[in-house]
């Protein structure tokens, strides 16, 4: 992986903090759709950039050159990500029209290095592959521009904003779907794995940082250490969900996958099965912050108040949306280990069948039991895998678990 893709990465990271911003602005059910529709385009950029790198050499040349210039453009898009949908008071550029042109523009780059990478590719295929592009641009400058003049009632507004953000979204999508690859390949399946459990990282770094952002401007107390303490377990747990035998286990049946295989199993198990995975890390942040709120309100009125609503929902929600993602994950890409997929449902019907009683609890004691429930699950999946999980972990440490990692164009 080249040192301008984690650049990129980097840029991302602001934007998935500035998502979890973007559904506390609006702490509504209406809201939280909205913001999920903002990380769903800013994954789809991600997406198509990370196909992009694994099928050219990005460290040098023009590549480089585009790439960094994607960056910052993908910072000023993450900047403005809490005006996707309405302006700021006293905002004197359109903040969802700066929004989506740095959408079109970075989309437009890609589609420029992708006719670049791909030689020999005929016109009317790349217009195939550009039309949604551009279908889903004209919609996006349309939820921008025209609710705002066409309603005076502010919730038609936001619900034709919304509606056509999910046309755009869905039309962009589906598209690859039934295209052809245009030429792309996995080229390197180790890079693929890696870009992807990379991304997967920067959303966990995202949801302690909204927390730590959050507790930062609490004054310190007892709850707020505990707090902050079960955050890093429950990150810590699912990650170790995600990267202890799975992502090892994912990444080798890619590579051992003839290469006109791999296409359609990276294409579901990563780029579609990795964005409900983010999406849980990301409600997870927003729940997490939501308690260290509740810990600051509880030490200014001495009253013990329970995480309720939406922001249990968020928590726990969660939680379970990322482990059934990666169930889901586990049971496209690869066989081994299948004797863990079992305590990931169960853990997540757990966690949606407690919420009634968690909502009684204070909220320090509804995220106790939340990190208690994830190191459980952790535990369970060390003891059922057994001998097979240090069989493959040492065999990648060793290096012996793979073949020779192919030479990347």
């Amino acid at each position: 992986m080249s040192t301008v893709e984690v650049f990129v990465d980097l840029a991302f990271a602001f934007a998935f903090i500035q998502v979890t911003a973007l559904m506390s602005d609006d702490f509504t059910s209406h809201g939280m759709l909205n913001a999920m529709l903002v990380l769903t385009l800013l994954w789809w950029t991600w997406s198509v950039y990370a196909w992009l790198g694994n099928n050219l050499q990005a460290r040098t040349g023009l590549i480089r050159i585009a790439l960094l210039a994607v960056a910052m453009i993908t910072f000023v898009m993450a900047v403005v990500a809490r005006q996707a949908f309405t302006d700021l008071p006293g905002a004197a550029i359109s903040g969802p029209l700066v929004f989506v042109a740095c959408f079109v523009v970075i989309r437009l780059v890609h589609l420029a290095l992708r006719w670049h990478a791909v030689p020999g590719t005929r016109p009317h295929t790349a217009l195939l592959v550009a039309a949604p592009v551009f279908i889903a641009s004209i919609l996006l400058f349309a939820a921008a521009i025209v609710p705002q003049r066409l309603f005076h009632d502010p919730g038609m507004v936001k619900g034709s904003q919304t509606g056509l953000w999910v046309l755009a979204i869905g039309i962009d999508y589906g598209h690859s779907l039934l295209m052809r690859s245009w030429g792309w390949h996995v080229v390197s399946a180790r890079h693929w794995a890696e870009r992807h459990g990379l991304i997967v990282l920067v959303a966990f770094g995202e949801s302690l940082i909204a927390v730590g952002l959050t507790s930062s401007r609490v004054p310190m107390s007892g709850p707020l250490v505990a707090a902050t303490a079960f955050a890093v377990v429950i990150a810590a747990a699912l990650a170790w969900t995600y990267f202890d035998v799975v992502a090892i286990a994912a990444e080798h049946t890619l590579i051992l996958k003839p290469v006109q295989r791999r296409l359609a199993a990276a294409r579901d198990a990563y780029t579609y099965l990795h964005l409900p995975m983010i999406a849980g890390i990301m409600l997870l942040a927003l729940g997490l912050a939501k308690v260290v709120a509740i810990i600051q309100h509880n030490e200014l009125h001495r009253a013990s108040v329970p995480l309720a609503g939406l922001g249990l929902y968020a928590l726990y929600g969660g939680v379970s949306l990322f482990l059934l993602s990666h169930v889901g994950f586990q049971l496209r890409i690869t066989r081994l280990f299948r004797r863990t997929i079992w305590p990931r449902l169960i853990a997540a019907a757990l966690l949606a069948g407690i919420i009634p009683i968690a909502n009684r609890f204070p909220a320090v004691a509804a995220l106790g039991l939340l990190a208690a429930i994830c190191v459980g699950l952790v535990i369970t999946e060390v003891i059922l895998a057994g001998g097979q999980r240090k069989e493959l972990r040492e065999a990648a440490v060793a290096g012996t678990l793979w073949p020779k990692r192919p030479t990347r164009p």
